[in-house]
């Protein structure tokens, strides 16, 4: 195949009000399979369906490595941000991660404050990651 990224399936999760929408891409072009390095973007858009505002305050990843080792990560903010998401509006963002198989996964959680000072976390729904052969 002649094309640099692949598409992959939509995953959505909600908890109290708050959507997470997940779109993975493997991206063929930068993955190296005798490296066993498999590279894959993911576009993330966070939906404020609440009647507050929230800031996304700390991310909690677990990325599974196709059964051979989990990842963990946490960290502040979004790739370095702490956005606050008015009702009604969004954010969006995309980063990537590198697999050592050619399948694998990742779910986890955003820490969130609303409004008035409670703090909840919000899923991330588990995404499926698979490299796309030629």
């Amino acid at each position: 195949m002649t094309a640099e990224k692949f598409f992959m399936h939509h995953y959505t999760a909600v908890t109290d009000d708050i959507s997470v929408e997940v779109r993975p891409v493997y991206i063929d072009g930068q993955s190296d399979i005798m490296s066993r390095k498999f590279v894959f973007a993911y576009f993330v858009r966070i939906n404020n369906r609440s009647k507050e505002r929230i800031q996304v305050l700390r991310r909690h990843w677990l990325i599974n490595h196709g059964g051979y080792r989990v990842e963990e990560v946490e960290g502040e903010g979004i790739v370095g941000k702490q956005p606050v998401i008015l009702p009604g509006e969004s954010h969006a963002y995309n980063s990537f991660c590198i697999l050592e198989s050619f399948e694998g996964s990742m779910e986890g959680t955003y820490l969130i404050q609303k409004e008035h000072g409670e703090f909840t976390r919000v899923t991330i729904p588990r995404f499926n990651l698979r490299a796309l052969g030629n």
